[in-house]
């Protein structure tokens, strides 16, 4: 690893006051706050370039970039990039281009993700496929996919650009997985991580190696970034699913039981049904088999089998590895803001 990422693995007495996530520590919005703070001046800059760049001389098309949505979300992906950034050398101009154009595909994600899912709020905003319809919706998705390249180009780096078309095809994999699944509920566990890995995952690894790797680092040191991401990415996407179930939709900002309604295959299904006697499988597939399947027919067998728990415990250890890594940086603002980020990805509650 670099110098900058190895050196000093020791904690100072600031870094001791971050609890561990295994420790059941919860985020307050100051906490928060201090995630983001150490590159607010970059993620300020990123902000500042999605404006500028989302926007059109067209007016229905400027009138689809402006909405809500789209210019909301919490950034965690840029700020995966800048924070690994930071902790690895100097930011520049280049990783704020990479930090836009990164934020630019995890919307054409969502953009295409509620097409699918048929979902009618993101970010408590209707979706573009709501409010609109599904063939906007596509377009508007392979705009943003589209101009994301046009924006990373602007980092100069024709590694970075490589390393962001491989990871868009990743993701789009891992879609391509999710669906060609839908409705197949014998998946494992294994199955589902790998789907995961690709789906979502793969976008924060992404964001993490581009960080390190604007900044000089040398390849092991990009890799282990990556593989931070990685963790909190997977660690991300368990949390979502199981707020798919229990979550509140007015915490969470958009349509709940979704993947149940598309016979989607998550953790907590796969979960129950390994832990469930050929009798209770049978109830619960034909429940899951059915066009109205809902959050409130399914939870008392995720409550006998105790697989809301386990699916959190899952997450947890993903959550765990990145915090520990965050742990073995340098002490300063950035490692200890990357110590508060692998927190709230397994504290959040919406």
């Amino acid at each position: 690893m670099s110098q900058a990422a190895s050196r000093g693995v020791q904690s100072n007495d600031l870094s001791k006051a971050v609890s561990s996530p295994i420790e059941g520590s919860r985020l307050q919005k100051d906490d928060l706050a201090a995630v983001y703070l150490p590159v607010s001046k970059e993620l300020a800059a990123v902000d500042e370039l999605l404006t500028s760049e989302l926007q059109s001389e067209t007016p229905w098309v400027d009138q689809l970039l402006e909405h809500n949505w789209i210019n909301g979300g919490k950034r965690i992906r840029p700020l995966f990039l800048l924070l690994s950034g930071a902790s690895c050398g100097e930011l520049t101009d280049g990783h704020t281009h990479l930090a836009a154009a990164v934020e630019m595909i995890h919307a054409a994600t969502l953009v295409h993700d509620d097409v699918l899912d048929k979902a009618e709020t993101r970010r408590h905003q209707p979706t573009v496929n709501a409010r609109w319809d599904n063939r906007i919706s596509v377009l508007l998705g392979d705009y943003l996919f589209t101009h994301a390249f046009h924006v990373a180009a602007s980092s100069l780096s024709a590694e970075a650009v490589k390393i962001l078309a491989a990871s868009s095809n990743k993701v789009c994999e891992g879609e391509m997985h999710q669906n060609a699944w839908q409705g197949k509920f014998d998946l494992s566990e294994e199955d589902y991580l790998k789907m995961i890995s690709y789906k979502t995952a793969e976008l924060c690894r992404c964001s993490c190696r581009l960080g390190a790797l604007m900044s000089g680092a040398d390849s092991e040191t990009v890799e282990a970034f990556g593989k931070f991401g990685q963790d909190l990415g997977v660690a991300f996407q368990i949390i979502d699913d199981v707020l798919d179930l229990v979550g509140q939709q007015n915490k969470v900002g958009k349509t709940l039981g979704t993947d149940l309604l598309n016979q989607k295959t998550t953790l907590p299904i796969i979960h129950c049904l390994d832990n469930s006697s050929e009798s209770e499988q049978q109830e619960l597939l034909t429940l899951l088999s059915s066009n109205d399947c809902g959050v409130e027919q399914v939870m008392p067998h995720l409550l006998r089998t105790q697989s809301i728990e386990y699916t959190r415990s899952t997450a947890q250890k993903h959550a765990k590895s990145a915090f520990d890594f965050s742990d073995g940086l340098e002490a300063n603002s950035y490692s200890t803001a990357m110590r508060h980020l692998a927190s709230f990805v397994l504290k959040r509650t919406h």
